[in-house]
């Protein structure tokens, strides 16, 4: 499968998946489908610029028109924090796991992370538990550092990240 960064004209169909991961794994995003659907068009489309030092980037996978995953790069603008990079927005629908699509969106973000100059560092949280995702981070060389308890609230539970 092809794997591009995603443009502005992208963004609806963006934001469908983004809606469907958020619903359907409530446990692995920080943000919630009620915030998120709430967010204009124009928020989705400024996720997805294509200005060269953009801060946000998204990378997805394309089975033709359809997006078959995506994974996204926060790079910190902070002066003492500009050489981090924060993996986010991770996602793959279940009718394409199993395909290795998960590894090759990773695989381009780390590659498009090194393109930037000044980064040292790519770092990500996965849901405590959450054993394919971890196994699969491990697997491209992440290296866990802690675990932050009660890191984000679902319903009247809370679920750690790490």
């Amino acid at each position: 499968m092809k794997i591009e960064r995603l443009t502005p004209s992208a963004a609806p169909a963006y934001r469908a998946l983004m809606l469907q991961a958020y619903s359907a794994h409530p446990d692995a995003f920080t943000s919630s489908a009620t915030e998120r659907v709430a967010l204009p068009l124009a928020w989705w489309e400024a996720r997805l610029s294509t200005d060269p030092l953009a801060h946000e980037l998204v990378l997805a996978a394309l089975d033709g028109e359809d997006l078959a995953g995506v994974v996204g790069l926060s790079f910190d603008t902070r002066e003492k924090a500009r050489h981090k990079v924060t993996v986010l927005g991770m996602y793959v629908p279940e009718r394409y796991r199993q395909h290795g699509l998960g590894r090759q969106l990773l695989q381009a973000a780390l590659s498009q992370a090194r393109q930037r100059d000044g980064v040292r560092v790519v770092q990500l949280t996965v849901t405590f538990g959450n054993r394919i995702a971890q196994a699969l981070y491990e697997s491209c060389g992440f290296i866990s550092f802690g675990i932050e308890p009660q890191a984000v609230a679902v319903g009247d539970r809370f679920v750690a990240k790490g």
